[in-house]
C-alpha cells in the first residue's frame, strides 16, 4: 500500500520572499536604508556641529558696526527721563542687565546710567537727575562728585559694513511685546509652540491647495524651518536645500526653546527697506517705520510688522499704505479666530489708520558718509576683515545735523527746482533735476558732521560731496589770502591791504602766448574798487589782476596747502576754474576758521576689535599754510560778502549769527560759509555739468542757510562768537559805518573814508555799474598796463569835485541807457 506525503504549497509572500531575486531586492534595500541613514547621521552631525558653532558665540556677533559721534548732555539742558531712556535704548542699553552695551534703571526723578563693557567710553556710572523738563544734577556713583556734562553713547548708524547695508538692533524674547509674538505666529506659524519643527497639518493643507490650485499658492515652512532656511542657507529651492533645512530644523528644535528659536528669527527676519538701508528684525523695524522701541507697539502696528514678512517690499507701509493696512487686517481677523483678541479690539484696531514716521529719506541712515566711511576702511585698512569681525567703528557723524541737512536740502532744492522750472516753461525745454551736495565740518577740528551727496541715495549711489567741479568764486579768497600772505615778505616789494584798489574793466591777460579775457557776471564794470569790494562783489578782473600781481604760482600753492591738489598756476586758477570737491572746499575754508592752519577733514574717531582695544585712533592732518593776520583778515573781508556783497542772502532770510563765507558761480551754484563752530559748503549743479544757470546765492546760499539756521538752534553749535583777532591785527571803524575792519599792523589806513569805495547792499537796484559794459570800453592788456595798487593816500590826492561829477555822469548814463 503505497502512501502519498503531500507536501503543502508556499503561500504567495512565502513565495515570493524565497525568490533569490527577492532576496537580492531585500538586501539592497537594506543597503539603501542603511547608507541613508549613514548619509543622514553625517550631514546631521556635519550641521549640528556648524549649528552649535554659530549659536556659541552668537548667530548676530560676527558683524561690524558703525557709530555716529557721541552726544553731550549737561546740566541745564531741556530733557526728560523718558527722553534720555530712549536715546539709551537707541543705542543698545537694556532695562536690565542684559545688554553689553549697558542698561539703566529709574529712579524717582532721576535715571542710573550704567556703561558696558561694550561701551565707548570708559566711564563711571552716573546719576542724572531731573527737575522739572530739565536736567538738575549729574552724579558720578564712583565717587559721588557732581559733574557739569556727561556724555551719551554713540548712535549706531548700521551693521553691515558692505554695500548691501543692513540694519538690525537685537532684542531679546521678554523684549518683545506679547501681541506682536501673537501676530507673528496667527500669520506664519500657528501652532509654532506645539510641534516640533514641522507642522503636518499645515503640510498637508498646502499640498491640498497646490494641487487645486495647480501651482505653488500656499507655503508649510515654519518658523523653525525659516529660521534654518535664513541663517545657515541660500534661498534657492532645490531638494539638496530643502533636506539641509530638514536636518538643520531638527536640530534647532532639539538644542534650543521655542522661546530661543523664536527670539533668533525676531532679530534676522527679513522687513524690507527704508531709506537706502535693508531692515533686518522686528527691533529695527518698529523703529523704522513707527519710530519706536519695540516694546512702545501698539496692537494695530504689530499686525503691521508681522503682515510684511511675507513680501515686504510688496505690502511696504512707507509705499504702499493701503496694502499694507489690508494685510495687518489679514494679520489681526487670524489673530481673532486664535482667540488672542476679541471683537471689540479687532474691530478698533482694524479701523486704525496706517500712520509711519514721518522723516527725511536716508536722514538718520546718512548713505553717502557711511560709503565715504567704507572707502576709507577699505583703502586704508584693507587688511582687516570688517565682515568676519566684530569691530566697532566710531564716526564723526552727528545724527542730529544729519537730519537737519536733509531736511535743508530737501527743501532748499525746491527753490532751484521752481526757478529751473520757469525757465525751461519759457524755453519749452525739459532736462534732469538738479542735483545737490552738502557737506558740515567742524570748524576747529575738520570732523564731518553732516554729510549729503545727493538728492536721494534709492535713485543714485552717485556721491557728489566727492565729485569734482570748478569751485568757481568760492575760490577767491584763497587768490586774496595768497596776496596778502605773499606781500608780508619784505622782499616781494609790494604792499596789499583790504583797501587797495584796483580798476575793474574790460581786460586781456596772457597766458603762455595765448590771450584769457576773463568777464564780469553780468557783463557789469565798476571802475577803480578796493579788494573788499572786489570780494564783496565777487569781480572776476580784480581778482585775476591780483593773482597776476604776485604769481599765479603763489596761488597755487596755498591752494595745495590747503588741501586742493588739482590747482595749476595760470590766470584761470583765480577764477576757480580747477575742479575740486565740495568736501575738499570745506577742508580748504579750515585755513581761515583756524587762524591760517589747515585741518583735513576726517569722518573716523576711533575703531576698537572684538576684545575693545583700540585698533586706530584719528590723528588728524593738521599744518600752517598762511599767516594768522591773513587769515583774520580774509575772515574780516568774507563777513562783508555776507553784510553787504552777493552772500547778503543769509541775513534777508534770518540767519543773523555772526558768519562769513563767499558765493560762487561756475557751471554750477556753491555757497561756502562759516561760522566759529561750522565750516558748510553746498553745491547745486547737473550731473552731466551743463551749466545751471542760477547763480550760487539763488542756487545753493538758500540750502545753506536752512542748514545753519536749524544747526546752530543745538547747545554745542548755538550761539557762536566772533572770531578774536591776533595778534598784529588793528580793528579799524569803516568810513560811516561802525563795523570794524581788518588789517595787519601797519597797513592801517590814517583815514578809512580816503577813497573807499562804499557799499550799502548787493541787491540795492541803486548800486548799478558805472554806466559801462564791455562793449563800451576798449579791454586794457595787463602786464606792463596794469596799474600799480593805489594806497589810501594816493587816493586821497583825486579832486574830489571830478570824482562826484564823474559819478553823477555815469548814473545818468545809466538811467539813459
Amino acid at each position: 500500500m503505497s502512501v502519498k506525503i503531500q507536501v503543502p504549497r508556499k503561500s504567495l509572500a512565502g513565495r515570493l520572499f524565497g525568490a533569490p531575486w527577492m532576496r537580492w531586492f531585500l538586501i539592497s534595500a537594506a543597503v539603501i536604508v542603511i547608507a541613508c541613514l549613514g548619509v543622514s547621521a553625517f550631514f546631521y552631525k556635519k550641521y549640528a556641529r556648524l549649528i552649535e558653532e554659530k549659536l556659541t558665540v552668537g548667530p548676530f556677533t560676527k558683524t561690524s558696526r558703525i557709530f555716529a559721534a557721541p552726544e553731550t548732555i549737561k546740566v541745564g539742558d531741556v530733557t526728560s527721563r523718558e527722553e534720555l531712556a530712549t536715546h539709551l535704548r537707541k543705542t543698545g542699553y537694556s532695562e536690565g542687565q542684559k545688554s553689553l552695551m549697558g542698561w539703566y534703571h529709574f529712579r524717582p526723578g532721576a535715571v542710573e546710567v550704567f556703561p558696558g563693557p561694550d561701551s565707548y567710553f570708559r566711564q563711571d556710572p552716573f546719576l542724572i537727575k531731573f527737575s522739572g523738563a530739565k536736567i538738575s544734577q549729574i552724579i558720578s556713583l564712583r565717587d559721588n562728585t557732581q559733574r557739569n556734562q556727561y556724555q551719551l553713547e554713540p548712535e549706531l548708524i548700521t551693521n553691515l559694513f558692505d554695500r548691501d547695508r543692513q540694519k538690525r538692533r537685537i532684542v531679546h524674547f521678554n523684549d518683545i511685546p506679547k501681541p506682536l509674538v501673537n501676530a507673528v505666529v496667527s500669520i506664519e506659524d500657528k501652532r509654532f509652540f506645539s510641534h516640533v519643527g514641522f507642522d503636518p497639518l499645515r503640510i498637508m493643507k498646502a499640498a491640498y491647495v497646490d494641487i487645486k490650485t495647480g501651482r505653488r499658492a500656499e507655503g508649510a515652512s515654519t518658523l523653525s524651518m525659516q529660521l534654518a532656511r535664513n541663517l545657515w542657507l541660500t534661498p534657492e529651492k532645490t531638494l539638496k536645500r530643502k533636506a539641509a533645512e530638514t536636518l538643520i530644523t531638527l536640530h534647532l528644535e532639539r538644542t534650543l526653546t521655542k522661546e530661543q528659536i523664536f527670539e533668533y528669527y525676531a532679530n534676522n527676519v527679513d522687513m524690507g527697506r527704508r531709506g537706502s538701508f535693508h531692515i533686518r528684525g522686528f527691533g529695527e523695524a518698529a523703529q523704522a517705520y513707527f519710530g519706536k522701541d519695540i516694546k512702545q507697539l501698539t496692537l494695530p502696528e504689530a499686525a503691521t510688522l508681522a503682515g510684511l514678512i511675507q513680501r515686504p517690499s510688496f505690502t511696504s507701509p512707507i509705499r504702499w499704505p493701503e496694502r499694507a493696512k489690508n494685510r495687518r487686517n489679514i494679520v489681526l481677523s487670524l489673530m481673532r479666530e486664535n482667540g488672542y483678541i476679541n471683537d471689540r479690539q479687532y474691530a478698533v484696531a482694524a479701523e486704525t489708520p496706517m500712520v509711519v514716521a514721518r522723516r527725511a529719506l536716508d536722514s538718520n541712515d546718512a548713505p553717502y558718509f557711511v560709503d565715504i566711511v567704507n572707502d576709507w576702511l577699505q583703502d586704508e585698512m584693507g587688511d582687516h576683515d570688517f565682515q568676519a569681525n566684530s569691530y566697532r567703528i566710531y564716526t564723526t557723524l552727528d545724527p542730529r545735523l544729519q537730519r537737519e541737512a536733509t531736511e535743508a536740502v530737501r527743501i532748499g532744492i525746491q527753490e532751484a527746482d521752481e526757478l529751473i522750472a520757469k525757465r525751461r516753461a519759457r524755453t519749452k525745454t525739459t532736462g534732469p533735476d538738479p542735483q545737490v551736495a552738502l557737506v558740515a565740518i567742524d570748524a576747529e577740528t575738520g570732523e564731518i558732521k553732516a554729510l549729503v551727496g545727493g538728492r536721494n541715495y534709492a535713485t543714485s549711489q552717485l556721491n557728489r560731496a566727492l565729485a569734482k567741479r570748478q569751485p568757481g568764486s568760492i575760490f577767491k579768497p584763497f587768490v586774496f589770502a595768497a596776496a596778502m600772505n605773499y606781500a608780508l615778505d619784505p622782499t616781494s616789494g609790494i604792499s596789499i591791504t583790504p583797501l587797495t584798489t584796483l580798476m575793474d574793466e574790460p581786460t586781456i591777460f596772457e597766458n603762455t602766448g595765448r590771450d584769457y579775457k576773463p568777464n564780469n557776471y553780468g557783463a557789469k564794470f565798476y571802475g577803480m574798487v578796493s579788494l573788499r569790494t572786489a570780494l564783496a562783489k565777487s569781480l572776476n578782473i580784480p581778482t585775476v589782476k591780483v593773482a597776476e600781481m604776485v604769481g599765479y604760482k603763489e596761488v597755487a600753492k596755498v591752494a595745495k596747502g590747503a588741501g586742493l591738489a588739482n590747482q595749476v598756476g595760470t590766470p584761470a586758477i583765480a577764477l576757480g576754474s580747477y575742479d575740486a570737491t565740495p568736501l575738499d572746499m570745506a577742508g580748504a575754508y579750515t585755513i581761515f576758521t583756524n587762524y591760517g592752519e589747515y585741518v583735513q577733514p576726517t569722518s573716523i574717531k576711533a575703531i576698537y576689535d572684538e576684545a575693545g582695544s583700540p585698533l586706530y585712533e584719528a590723528n588728524s592732518e593738521h599744518h600752517p599754510v598762511i599767516d594768522p593776520r591773513v587769515a583774520y583778515v580774509m575772515v574780516n573781508m568774507m563777513e562783508e560778502v555776507v553784510r553787504s556783497g552777493t552772500g547778503a542772502g543769509i541775513r534777508s532770510r534770518g540767519f543773523n549769527l555772526p558768519a562769513a563765507g563767499k558765493t560762487g558761480t561756475s557751471h554750477d551754484g556753491w555757497f561756502a560759509g562759516f561760522t566759529n563752530k561750522l565750516i558748510t559748503v553746498v553745491w547745486v549743479g547737473f550731473d552731466d555739468n551743463t551749466d545751471l544757470k542760477l547763480e550760487g546765492a539763488k542756487a545753493a546760499l538758500p540750502i545753506w542757510t536752512e542748514f545753519m539756521k536749524r544747526a546752530h538752534q543745538y547747545r554745542e553749535y548755538r550761539n557762536p562768537g566772533r572770531f578774536a583777532p591776533p595778534e598784529g591785527v588793528v580793528l579799524v571803524n569803516g568810513c560811516g559805518t561802525s563795523n570794524q575792519e581788518a588789517f595787519i599792523a601797519g597797513t592801517e589806513p590814517v583815514d578809512p573814508c580816503g577813497g573807499l569805495t562804499q557799499v550799502t547792499s548787493w541787491d540795492d537796484p541803486d548800486i548799478v555799474s558805472s554806466g559801462r559794459s564791455s562793449e563800451d570800453l576798449p579791454p586794457r592788456r595787463s602786464g606792463d598796463a596794469l596799474p600799480l595798487p593805489k594806497s589810501v593816500d594816493a587816493q586821497e590826492q583825486e579832486k574830489p569835485k571830478e570824482k562826484e561829477k564823474k559819478g553823477i555822469w555815469n548814473k545818468f548814463r545809466g538811467i539813459f541807457k
